[in-house]
């Protein structure tokens, strides 16, 4: 896996920009911290901006080859996904997913992949304002059921009783998936209750959207049906 560059940068309430830059091994999660462009030290997120409110995504999480997901972390646990890109393939405006107040020890975490990673990234809110991320890797012809990135856990398991309010996927893949073009919501039936169509950052910025939306019971689960 090669070493990256990554970069983001954001917008505060108060207009303070944020530059954050940080080389990642491709393949591995990894905390994108301050550049050192504009500050003494490379500082996580949270600490650079303690008591303040992030307003503005100027640049999304952005690496050279291929985004998979980002997220900002609040004591191991999700507390805001983030829009990604590659660098060079980007769209404006693009809106903090929901606002809120940075605390010392929040991380923004990346996961820089591969050109050509197979890795599928699914990233939804739901109306009670709870922010996940579920992943699989299809190998070939058949079934990927998706689980969340903190848990394991399924997507019925995770979500039970909730609803997506907001969603957006990434994958390489393109015409090797025949599940709409991305993922499935199955009910405990087996049947698509809704779907979430996947974009490859390589091609197009992934945007947050509201089709295809959800409600979600305790047996359902996120699936991804590959031709190859």
């Amino acid at each position: 896996m090669a070493s990256v560059s990554v970069q983001a940068s954001f917008q505060l309430s108060n207009g303070e920009v944020i530059d954050m830059k940080t080389t990642m091994t491709e393949g591995t999660e990894t905390e994108l911290l301050t550049s050192t462009a504009y500050a003494v030290s490379a500082v996580s997120l949270g600490t650079f901006a303690e008591g303040k409110r992030l307003a503005t995504i100027l640049q999304a999480p952005s690496a050279p080859n291929m985004t998979s997901y980002a997220y900002i972390d609040r004591r191991g646990e999700i507390l805001c996904v983030l829009p990604v890109a590659v660098a060079g393939v980007q769209w404006q405006p693009c809106p903090m997913p929901f606002g809120f107040t940075l605390q010392a020890g929040d991380t923004l975490r990346v996961m820089a992949s591969t050109a050509a990673s197979r890795l599928f990234s699914w990233s939804c809110i739901t109306r009670a304002n709870v922010h996940s991320i579920f992943t699989g890797t299809p190998s070939g012809s058949g079934n990927t059921d998706l689980v969340h990135l903190k848990s394991g856990q399924g997507l019925g398991a995770s979500l039970t009783n909730q609803s997506i309010a907001s969603q957006w996927a990434t994958s390489v893949d393109g015409s090797k998936i025949d599940s709409s073009g991305g993922l499935y919501v199955l009910n405990d039936r087996g049947l698509p209750q809704g779907a979430c169509c996947a974009t490859n950052p390589t091609n197009e910025q992934p945007k947050a959207n509201s089709m295809g939306l959800s409600p979600i019971g305790l047996n359902f689960v996120a699936r991804v049906t590959t031709n190859a």
